[in-house]
């Protein structure tokens, strides 16, 4: 298994989007650069297309179409990626959809029942997506990423379109996940929230073409994470609201 022990190293000098008949191409990204350190919680924000999914798609390999280049601490990181939709295969049980992450003969599929207990889906293993609710869904990916044990974990606005108590509840259980084995994330939001509770550093981006308008270190401990009164005074210091 690759482990990461050098920064990730992110340089995309530009990224555009070529024209489509009369849509014009469409400059995102320029002059983007920064490094991850191994175990960091790095929060992506900032316009809406401002191009933040798009950093991540490039960071995972999955759009190779620009200049720069990223690098990583180690040959072949072990990258988990979490998106907006939870992406369950509909004729998989909760169970099943967690172990198609990993091979048949994969060891840590026997990790499998104690990620559902820590996700609080024990009891619902062998039920089918649509038997389940959207945050139940999101717990499934949650625990489909982390069986991985990824050395990089990417997550697209994972918690968006749910209820305030169930997201707070999911951002709870990813802290959690995420203090007992520390790996490197990179997290899209636009919640200010959110941001603070999760992210261990804050970078914000500006309006397209988007370059890093702000990198800003958030001060809370792991514990603190879980008061909601000091995330708001975090929140107020680094936005300058709540």
């Amino acid at each position: 298994m690759a482990s990461v022990t050098r920064p990730l190293s992110v340089r995309i000098d530009k990224k555009e989007f070529p024209s489509v008949g009369e849509r014009p191409s469409n400059h995102v990204l320029e002059n983007i650069s920064f490094d991850v350190d191994p175990g960091s919680f790095v929060i992506i924000t900032g316009p809406s297309g401002g191009g933040k999914s798009t950093m991540l798609n490039i960071i995972a390999g999955l759009d190779d179409d620009y200049d720069g280049q990223v690098e990583f601490g180690s040959q072949g990181p072990n990258i988990a990626f979490v998106f907006q939709s939870p992406r369950l295969l509909p004729w998989r049980t909760v169970y099943e959809n967690i172990a198609l992450a990993l091979p048949p003969d994969d060891p840590r599929l026997a990790n499998i029942p104690e990620l559902l207990k820590r996700v609080g889906l024990t009891e619902a293993a062998n039920a089918y997506p649509e038997m389940i609710s959207l945050g139940m869904q999101r717990r499934v990916a949650l625990a489909r990423a982390f069986v991985l044990e990824p050395d990089i974990l990417l997550m697209d606005e994972p918690f968006v379109s749910l209820d305030d108590p169930t997201a707070y509840a999911l951002r709870e259980l990813l802290v959690e996940l995420w203090s007992r084995r520390p790996t490197t994330v990179l997290f899209v939001t636009h919640d200010r929230a959110e941001a603070v509770m999760l992210g261990t550093r804050i970078l914000r981006l500006s309006a397209g073409p988007a370059t890093i308008a702000e990198d800003v270190p958030v001060q809370l401990s792991v514990a603190d994470r879980g008061d909601r009164e000091k995330v708001r005074a975090e929140q107020r210091r680094i936005f300058g609201e709540a």
